[in-house]
């Protein structure tokens, strides 16, 4: 079997979903929901600053440094500084039994963050990548305000873009045409997420984490297992909403991994920060199994190839959300791969 790629362990590391979400969006309501439930105390959580988000649970010991223990038994670390250090600390303490075992971490981002940054932590940084995987991103959004929004703020454009769970708040205060106005808008940015209505950050686990590929019954499920459209050609209501792009390309014949590897090596290069969030499950030649694909702009995870295909279906598929990229220009040069 080829040498080229790495075997997928993600059985072997710690999920990481990552919550974000414009202001007021809820959640920190969602957060305190979720900490409230016996099945998610083996968690580990990660906000911004202690002072900008108001747990609802009281801090019952502190541990060392930053890290505390609420009363639901989960540990919870502010981030004063470099997330990055803040996970390695907080896996240290794990392994030396300073802090109790967990399972999961959730990182909390503030309401103006750009999420990018975070997922890209997970996608190729060997210092986090033995122990810690991302798993989903979970975005918040404002069912009353969130119309606005995202047609004015590209922070809150981007959240709901890169994200596999769109989360929309305050729909039992909100006129029901306006909730499906603001949902159809989601479905144009980013119709790969699911996308669910949630009042007073009440929803099961189950239906929230677990986005990875690790956790999906067939790969495709991980690409979420439908034909992409231009979300250009949708929307010509929201002017902000025009500038993303979701398409998948596709290919029956097996791929030059050079060939393809050098031409999204080009793309990266070139249009790296307009390349929101790019998944792929690749039949390459030679490989057994499919090859899994995931970036973030011009950070991609190594290429990792599974074990088998599910069934028979050979195609390669690339999904990408794309920000002011022309589609024709792109699917040109995929095409290309396989003449």
């Amino acid at each position: 079997m080829s040498s080229l790629f790495d075997r997928d362990r993600s059985a072997e590391r710690l999920p990481v979903s990552l919550i974000t979400g414009f202001l007021g969006s809820g959640k920190t309501t969602l957060l305190n929901r979720l900490l409230r439930r016996p099945d998610m105390a083996d968690s580990a959580v990660i906000i911004n600053e202690f002072g900008e988000v108001p747990i609802d649970h009281l801090l019952v010991e502190p541990i060392s440094g930053e890290a505390v223990v609420l009363s639901s038994g989960c540990i919870c670390c502010a981030v004063r500084g470099d997330l990055q250090d803040a996970l390695r600390r907080l896996l240290v303490q794990r392994d030396r039994g300073e802090v109790p075992r967990f399972s999961r971490v959730l990182i909390e981002t503030s309401g103006l963050a750009d999420p990018a940054p975070v997922v890209q932590l997970f996608l190729n940084n060997p210092l986090l990548g033995h122990d810690l995987r991302l798993d989903t991103v979970v975005t918040m959004v404002d069912g009353a305000g969130g119309l606005g929004q995202l047609q004015h703020y590209p922070e809150c454009l981007k959240q709901a873009a890169i994200a596999d769970r769109l989360l929309v708040t305050k729909t039992d205060i909100t006129a029901a045409a306006e909730v499906d106005a603001l949902v159809q808008t989601l479905r144009r940015i980013n119709p790969g997420a699911v996308i669910e209505a949630v009042i007073n950050g009440e929803i099961d686990p189950a239906r929230l984490f677990g986005a990875g590929l690790f956790e999906q019954r067939r790969p495709a499920q991980w690409l979420d297992g439908r034909d992409y459209v231009d979300a250009q050609a949708l929307d010509h209501d929201h002017r902000h909403a025009q500038e993303i792009s979701t398409f998948s390309l596709v290919a029956r014949q097996p791929l030059d991994w050079i060939a393809f590897h050098r031409w999204l090596g080009d793309l990266r290069a070139s249009h790296g920060d307009r390349l929101l969030r790019v998944k792929g499950l690749l039949n390459v030649a030679d490989e057994g199994g499919p090859v899994v694909i995931h970036g973030v702009q011009h950070i991609f995870h190594p290429p990792v190839a599974l074990d088998r295909w599910p069934d028979h279906d050979r195609t390669s598929r690339l999904v990408m959300i794309v920000r002011g990229l022309d589609r024709e220009e792109i699917e040109a040069g995929w095409l290309s791969l396989s003449a």
